[in-house]
């Protein structure tokens, strides 16, 4: 089962499941999960490949669903989901395949659509690395600097990179990230709808979710409401948490459990 992140407790409400995006992990999601769990229970989880989850072949949404599934399975049998990015596009994907285990659905700032662009060159860039010469964090900071300028970016990295007495390794399955890169950057041609509550929730700075995709997504959520986030990228829950969080939570005070 997927390595889950508790915060808060059981309540009368659902529980609300949280699925990161690429190289994230349920860590990432402390803030605002600390602060949705004031009135449910939140699990942050790790998604395969990722974090202290296992590793496996196949990175395809379907299998990250069926993960995910798992973690609701065992926690009840229903619960709200949120999912950023590629947490996101697995979230989607289990709301459309089993519809009756989420009662609402977030998605942060990304469309049931295939996108152009890939995320293999910062995959290589981790490979690139010579852990063997990480002895600290900023080591690993310089060797990355060469492939990848913006300090956020490696900031963000760095949150999967371990050190221990055995040496540096990172916490992501990356070769099968980079052999798996068209499926996390496609979306599964599956058949579905979910009828239930849903908010899709998008960064206003972000090209991720645009007029384009709208009919897509209300063709596969009818009931989904868009709501953007001004001033903010496709990070928008790192970049504006405080925000963020009281979106969700408003969505979830005032829609009744689907």
């Amino acid at each position: 089962m997927l390595n889950v992140i508790r915060h808060g407790a059981p309540t009368d409400a659902p529980p609300l499941v949280i699925a990161h995006g690429l190289f994230g992990s349920a860590r990432n999601w402390g803030a605002v999960a600390k602060r949705l769990a004031a009135k449910r229970e939140v699990l942050a989880v790790d998604l395969r490949n990722h974090g202290d989850s296992p590793r496996g072949a196949d990175a395809s949404y379907p299998a990250l669903a069926a993960d995910i599934a798992e973690v609701i399975d065992a926690n009840g049998g229903r619960a709200d989901l949120l999912g950023h990015s590629m947490g996101g596009k697995a979230a989607m994907t289990l709301a459309l395949i089993a519809p009756s285990r989420i009662a609402r659905l977030i998605v942060a700032d990304i469309a049931p659509v295939g996108y152009g662009h890939s995320q293999i060159g910062y995959v290589k860039a981790m490979q690139a690395v010579d852990l063997a010469a990480v002895a600290r964090r900023s080591d690993c900071d310089a060797l990355l600097a060469e492939s990848v300028p913006e300090p956020s970016l490696r900031a963000f990295f760095l949150q999967s990179l371990a050190i221990g007495p055995e040496g540096a390794r990172w916490k992501l399955g990356l070769d099968t990230l980079a052999d798996q890169m068209p499926e996390i950057m496609g979306f599964p041609a599956i058949e579905g709808r979910f009828d239930g509550p849903a908010l899709f929730l998008t960064g206003g700075g972000s090209d991720y979710v645009g007029p384009e995709h709208w009919p897509e997504i209300r063709a596969r959520f009818p009931a989904a409401r868009l709501e953007s986030l001004p001033d903010v990228g496709h990070w928008l829950h790192a970049e504006a948490p405080q925000a963020f969080a009281a979106a969700v939570e408003a969505f979830l005070d005032a829609t009744p459990v689907g």
